[in-house]
């Protein structure tokens, strides 16, 4: 392992970035924590304050001990793994980690407990998809990242936006809620950013949402023809068109327009957070922010940081983490209130264009769901983590997005 290897696995581990107070990783039958958003014990269940990813991680058919020392940086075990399949079958799903609401399974204990699926043997003999060449490799996601990284044209540039980054706090202090940054994060952004299509067409989605996880999105025939132009908008970039290019050619998808209907189901369609039915998607967690027991979740984007801070509505605190980049699009990992929500760490690209994000999101999500995504943007690591929504599907078992965000990087 390369010197850079190693700085990389050693950043990630200090990088405890956006979502690990939200999620069970590595907290598996921990005590009570008053700090985090959700709880990962036994008791969580009596009290209902489960994280929404304790079921999975944490009351599978493995040893307790071998999920709590698995890393977030871990090397997949299969990297053809992909949950967009009918949860009968192996197809897409070799190797994938316990599940008990599946009626069947796929991994190497399910000979031992005899509930494989039937085409297990068929499929999973030789690692994964039912064509070996389907499978999407580390390698391939270095490379597909760079393309998509360089084909983002409508990104900013350096003049177009002025940071005023100002007090960095160590990762101990991520959750005082101290603002120690008297200005705000944007000291200047080119609006002009904003005309463009894709930009336009992001930004009239972001208001469309009840940020408290509780109450039902119901979207008038308006608002569900704003969310058809975003994606035919991005549709008509080269960074979109990357992607789907790859995609079609890992026989992911067979048409533009089956992959566009997908992204609209994974992103845009509804699922319950709270109590009320249909309180919740992965486009409004990730992208316009959710409030959650009192505590801000998802919320990953510049953009509408940048607009809830020019109305008063956010309140920079600090930063804990600044990218390496000499230019947009760069990371920052930030603590913030949210007009009177706080969030501990939220990462977020800088000065990106919606396409550029959607497209890598997406990318990870249906690549790695629900693990971590390894890219390469500009000749430096990144990596980004999402979760799959267990809870409900659509279509023949696909899972919606739960969330995704950076999680690491390197300086």
């Amino acid at each position: 392992m390369g010197t850079r290897d190693l700085l990389f696995l050693v950043l990630i581990c200090r990088l405890a970035w956006a979502g690990t107070m939200e999620s069970c990783a590595h907290r598996c039958g921990e005590p009570l924590n008053k700090a985090a958003d959700c709880q990962c014990n036994h008791q969580c269940e009596q009290h209902k304050d489960c994280c929404e990813d304790y079921e999975k991680l944490c009351t599978s058919q493995e040893e307790p001990k071998a999920m709590e020392v698995e890393t977030e940086w871990e090397e997949e075990a299969d990297p053809a793994s992909n949950l967009y399949m009918a949860p009968n079958s192996c197809h897409g799903r070799c190797h994938e980690a316990f599940d008990k609401h599946h009626p069947c399974h796929c991994n190497s204990k399910c000979q031992n407990f005899g509930n494989c699926c039937e085409d297990y043997e068929s499929l999973c003999a030789h690692d994964g998809f039912s064509r070996r060449s389907d499978a999407i490799t580390k390698d391939e996601l270095l490379t597909i990242s760079e393309k998509i990284y360089k084909a983002d044209t409508n990104k900013a540039r350096k003049e177009d936006i002025i940071i005023n980054s100002q007090n960095r706090i160590s990762p101990s202090e991520t959750n005082d809620q101290v603002d120690r940054c008297p200005e705000p994060l944007y000291s200047y952004v080119n609006e002009e950013l904003f005309s463009k299509p894709t930009y336009a067409a992001f930004i009239n989605l972001l208001n469309n949402y009840h940020r408290v996880t509780g109450q039902g999105e119901h979207f008038s025939s308006q608002q569900l023809e704003e969310q058809d132009t975003f994606l035919r908008e991005i549709m008509k970039t080269a960074v979109m068109k990357e992607l789907y290019g790859f995609l079609h050619q890992k026989n992911r998808y067979s048409s533009e327009q089956e992959f566009v209907s997908d992204l609209k189901k994974m992103w845009f369609g509804l699922y319950s957070r709270g109590h009320d039915e249909g309180d919740s998607s992965g486009f409004e967690h990730v992208f316009s922010g959710e409030v959650k027991k009192g505590k801000v979740s998802g919320f990953h984007n510049w953009i509408r940081f940048y607009l809830q801070e020019k109305e008063g509505l956010v309140d920079y605190y600090s930063h804990n983490y600044d990218g390496p980049w000499d230019s947009y699009p760069d990371v920052l990992g930030m603590q913030f209130n949210w007009d009177g929500y706080f969030k501990e760490v939220g990462s977020a690209f800088i000065g990106s264009s919606p396409e550029f994000e959607f497209a890598l999101y997406s990318l990870c999500f249906i690549s790695r769901p629900g693990g971590v995504c390894h890219l390469s943007l500009g000749g430096y690591p990144l990596a980004i983590q999402t979760y799959t929504w267990d809870k409900v599907t659509y279509g023949n078992g696909k899972k919606y997005i739960a969330t995704a965000y950076i999680v690491s990087s390197t300086n």
